[in-house]
C-alpha cells in the first residue's frame, strides 16, 4: 500500500486571519470541531484539506519552506480578480509550457497559482 498526500498543516499566529484568506480567495471553508485547536479548510471542489494549527510562540511566520500552489485554467485572469479583492500577486512568470505568479497568506507562507499553456 502507497499512502497518499490527505493534507497539508499550516503553522500560525494568525488563524482567524488565514481562514478569511483562503475562504475569500480560493473558496475553501472552515471546519472546526468542538476542543479541537486545529481548523480544517475544506477546497470547495476536492483536492488538498489544509489544516491550520496554532504555532508555537517561538515559531516565526513563514519560517518553513512550504509553497502552496493552486492549479489554475486562466492565472491572468484570476490574479486580475483576486487584486479586485485585495489579493495582489507578483509577476506573472511564464517558461517551458507553464505559467505562474506568487503572493503570500497572512502566516507569510508562499502561495502560488499556476497553469499549462500550450
Amino acid at each position: 500500500m502507497i499512502p497518499t498526500l490527505g493534507s497539508l498543516i499550516l503553522y500560525t499566529h494568525k488563524t482567524d486571519a488565514m481562514i478569511a484568506f483562503y475562504e475569500a480567495h480560493f473558496g475553501y471553508r472552515a471546519d472546526q470541531r468542538p476542543g479541537d485547536r486545529i481548523v480544517e479548510l475544506r477546497p470547495p471542489d476536492g483536492g488538498l484539506p489544509l489544516l491550520l494549527h496554532p504555532a508555537a510562540k517561538s515559531m516565526r511566520a513563514g519560517q518553513a519552506a512550504v509553497k502552496i500552489v493552486f492549479a489554475c485554467d486562466d492565472v491572468e485572469t484570476f490574479c486580475t480578480r483576486a487584486a479586485e479583492r485585495g489579493l495582489t500577486f507578483g509577476k506573472i512568470h511564464k517558461a517551458d509550457g507553464y505559467v505562474f505568479a506568487n503572493a503570500k497568506d497572512p502566516s507569510g507562507n508562499s502561495v502560488s497559482v499556476s497553469g499549462r499553456f500550450s
